[in-house]
């Protein structure tokens, strides 16, 4: 699943893309989005990995891969900068949320002071990097086994922000096209954040967040809740902004109360496609 040394870039560039269509595939099984013949089984040490694939008598999951495939794109040309996945019963309110924060460095190499020979080394072993990459995968597993049921009848879509000093005005990952909602997603519920965990390489930081209803958490580990708005905006957002350092900021940079987004910084650059009504749930 992943590869055995990540010690340059497009081997981050791998573990970073497999985390993403992984943790998908885990999201879309385990709240029951698709049938069982939409996945293929993959074991990594115990823990039994359920993979999205393209199912051709289903066609949502056929159009998940596609948008994972899109996402792809964007991360291989460092763009995006924030994925975000509403579950929702209408447009205008989500009732459960994934977030998924990328952020790409440039490897600066350490002097390594212990050896005789001044050699350079990477900052992270590949060990702890696949270690990180399972207990992520392991966590998303244990919350979502013990999320409440959905609602019947709900919608999925995918949208994606971008790092506007990097990105072309007029680019769009393949299957995706220029968001036109209004920009604001309200909670159809009493909103709590779950945090999963990241994953950081010499060259990528991945995170994931999970927004959903507080009655749905029948059981969670107090560290990983979080409390979070009843509003998500992506208007007005500013790339270079570091969440863990702002206090203004919550939910991956998305929180902004509508007197805060307004006039405050230019628009954000936002992707999205059709809309995917999940007609194929078990």
């Amino acid at each position: 699943l992943f590869p055995e040394n990540i010690t340059t870039e497009q081997e981050s560039l791998v573990l970073v893309k497999r985390l993403l269509a992984i943790s998908m595939s885990c999201i879309t099984y385990m709240r029951g989005l698709f049938p069982e013949s939409s996945y293929g089984t993959r074991y990594l040490d115990d823990l039994c990995l359920k993979i999205l694939r393209e199912d051709k008598s289903c066609l949502g999951s056929l159009q998940i891969v596609k948008w994972i495939q899109g996402c792809f794109d964007a991360l291989e040309k460092q763009y995006v900068n924030l994925g975000f996945y509403p579950l929702s019963l209408n447009p205008d309110h989500f009732t459960e949320l994934y977030q998924f924060k990328f952020k790409y460095k440039k490897k600066v190499p350490q002097m390594d002071i212990s050896s005789n020979h001044r050699e350079f080394v990477t900052g992270l072993c590949s060990r702890d990097v696949k270690q990180a990459s399972r207990l992520l995968l392991r966590r998303l597993y244990l919350v979502m086994q013990d999320l409440g049921p959905l609602p019947n009848d709900i919608t999925l879509t995918m949208k994606l922000l971008y790092y506007n000093d990097v990105t072309p005005e007029d680019y769009q990952p393949p299957g995706f096209k220029a968001d036109a909602s209004p920009g604001n997603l309200l909670f159809g519920g009493d909103p709590v954040n779950l945090r999963m965990g990241s994953v950081n390489t010499d060259f990528h930081l991945m995170k994931i967040k999970v927004t959903t209803d507080r009655k749905r958490v029948r059981k969670a580990d107090s560290n990983l809740i979080q409390n979070g708005p009843t509003e998500i905006s992506h208007q007005g957002l500013d790339c270079e902004e570091d969440e863990e350092e702002s206090t203004e900021i919550n939910l991956l940079n998305l929180a902004f109360s509508q007197e805060e987004v307004t006039g405050a910084k230019k628009k954000r650059k936002v992707s999205e496609p059709e809309k995917l009504p999940l007609n194929g749930r078990k």
